[in-house]
């Protein structure tokens, strides 16, 4: 059996303080050394993690994509037949941008639709040029000038530099309301150039809680589920 022998090595002061800086020296390499060995392992393990999980992802977005493509083909036929219907009833074109269906049940319920971009062709500016110039004639007193901020509020752009069509629909009750023949023109050239731009689609599905009636949303996007 071996035993461990220990042995007393006389040193100088000036002989102890080069041997514990040669032992600093080396503790600091090694750390650096265990350091660096860390970081390639992590490096590694992302690599790896990576090339094993995008493939998946990729399947999974496939998957998606593919479903959700066969939803709108299973409700094209439905929403002609609704835009038919619709004509008939209403005597005017279904022009919804959200379509929501519920099963008879009652218990099942797809949403979808398009999302739309505010749009305006290049007249919108005469629209509110005039409104400008028959607004800011009121200017007299503190009540019209109120009256000519909140007009000049709703015709404020975004930082895109459009209007918003929501604000226009409040802009034309005021004109009605005003009777100004001016400025009832001007909000009617705005809304006659209004191009709304169709941007992606949206697909949503819920299914009714039994227990306690509320709709729960299925998830369909990595953040939701």
């Amino acid at each position: 059996m071996e035993e461990n022998r220990q042995t007393a090595v006389m040193m100088t002061e000036d002989q102890a303080a080069k041997f514990a800086a040669f032992l600093e020296q080396e503790k600091a390499e090694e750390a650096k050394a265990a350091a660096k060995k860390m970081r390639n392992d992590y490096r590694e393990m992302v690599d790896d993690a990576i090339e094993i999980c995008i493939p998946k992802l990729k399947a999974v977005s496939k998957d998606l994509e593919n479903n959700k493509r066969t939803v709108f083909e299973e409700f094209s036929t439905i929403l002609e037949m609704k835009a038919e219907m619709f004509k008939m009833e209403k005597e005017q074109d279904l022009d919804n941008q959200s379509h929501t269906f519920t099963n008879s049940k009652g218990n099942m319920r797809i949403v979808l639709g398009h999302y739309v971009t505010d749009n305006y062709l290049d007249t919108v500016d005469e629209g509110i040029a005039k409104v400008q110039q028959y607004i800011t004639s009121l200017a007299s007193d503190e009540k019209s000038k109120s009256l000519v901020d909140m007009v000049m509020r709703l015709l404020a752009k975004d930082a895109k530099g459009t209007l918003k069509a929501s604000r226009i629909i409040q802009l034309r009750k005021m004109a009605e309301k005003s009777g100004a023949p001016e400025f009832i023109e001007g909000v009617k050239i705005i809304e006659e150039a209004y191009q709304p731009i169709k941007s992606r689609t949206f697909l949503k599905a819920y299914v009714k809680n039994e227990e306690t009636g509320a709709w729960e949303q299925i998830p369909l996007g990595m953040t939701e589920a």
